[in-house]
């Protein structure tokens, strides 16, 4: 029996000597409950509208008042032309727009009736529905107040418009999603193999005394992968288009050109994370657990980032992903040019040459 307390000690001692172990068993709970806990939620909130009021009556700005102090939703502007609506949609800004037509309480005292039309961006079909939801209900609940002491009641009929997606495919959000999430975990577990594989069958000796410098020794090492994913980017994009019934409304060309940025900076997380592991395992490990939930749950794939605490909507600004999800949905599904994305891609152009000099920067070049 004392044998035996002795090895339990023993390997106490081990897990609480062992830094990484105790991370793991103590610390990686707490950081995945309060990352679910705020980020895994299917409520919408705070997300941006603008609101068209062409009546600008007392009733209009009542309904507009509380649509704005719903938490559902957060003003970002006034619109005062449907160019002005159609412009915010394209540079991202909105989720949804309000529009009352001119007249709007005349027609509701005189007619009886009044409409108000919603427009939701539906290259996301569930939080358009869900926008759409929370809105009509507001107008329900000013329609029964109104209602209250009236014999012949007013009805406000709300008309919904889906842009991008009017039959409201799931495959809109799912196949920009899919691809940033692939071409991420793909690429990058490719290459975090690269440089440690050569340590454990020992030929990175060779390599070493190569006259290669190691700028040219990194990307001798991505562009055989590169390739590789170039045909993974070219069958995708076939699959969604004659699988998925997924246009590419926008330029293929600039589609292509932004797949292939996006694969040179998942690449470069690959490569940073085989310079500083020991093992393939160590890699492999690393560059699942450090891309797949952050790709997963910051890149606006599944969950609305506004939805997030003000720090994690901060952190998600690092995940590569989250930048090519938004040039994907803006070039493929809302057909949309380079002028509506050039943000993006500088942050992934800034993205991918800091990986790189960081890689370059920490290359060893003696074992």
């Amino acid at each position: 029996m004392k044998q035996f307390l002795i090895f339990i000690k023993k390997e106490w001692l081990h897990i609480w000597r062992d830094k990484r172990t105790l991370f793991i068993l103590i610390w990686m709970p707490v950081v995945q409950i309060l990352l679910y806990g705020f980020a895994l939620t299917n409520e919408v909130k705070n997300s941006k509208i603008t609101i068209f009021d062409q009546a600008k009556d007392e009733a209009s700005r009542a309904i507009s008042e509380r649509i704005a102090a719903s938490r559902y939703f957060s003003l970002v502007e006034n619109a005062y032309t449907y160019k002005d609506i159609e412009n915010t949609f394209k540079e991202g800004k909105i989720r949804m727009a309000v529009v009352f037509p001119a007249g709007f309480r005349n027609d509701l005292l005189h007619a009886n009736h009044a409409q108000i039309q919603l427009i939701t961006d539906a290259s996301d079909p569930n939080t358009a529905n869900m926008l759409a939801n929370y809105a009509a209900a507001i107008i329900n609940d000013y329609q029964q107040d109104l209602n209250r002491n009236q014999d012949l009641p007013y009805t406000i009929h709300v008309q919904v418009r889906m842009l991008y997606n009017p039959e409201l495919k799931g495959a809109y959000n799912f196949v920009p999603g899919v691809m940033a999430l692939v071409l991420m975990l793909v690429c990058a577990m490719m290459t975090s193999i690269a440089i440690v594989k050569e340590k454990e069958i020992g030929t990175m000796e060779v390599i070493l005394v190569s006259p290669l410098k190691p700028f040219r020794i990194i990307i001798a090492k991505t562009i055989p992968y590169l390739l590789v994913s170039m045909l993974n980017i070219g069958s995708i994009l076939l699959l969604s288009v004659y699988a998925l019934d997924v246009p590419i409304t926008g330029s293929l060309a600039l589609l292509l050109a932004e797949s292939i940025l996006f694969t040179i900076t998942s690449l470069s997380v690959g490569i940073l994370i085989s310079n500083s592991a020991k093992t393939q395992q160590t890699a492999m490990f690393t560059s699942m657990m450090s891309l797949f939930l952050p790709t997963l749950l910051f890149s606006g794939f599944l969950f609305p980032v506004e939805n997030m605490p003000v720090a994690l909507q901060v952190i998600s600004n690092i995940v590569p992903a989250r930048w090519y999800f938004i040039i994907v949905k803006a070039v493929m599904i809302k057909g949309l040019g380079f002028a509506a994305v050039w943000k993006e891609t500088l942050i992934l152009v800034g993205m991918t040459t800091t990986l790189l000099g960081i890689s370059i920067y920490e290359f060893k070049t003696k074992l």
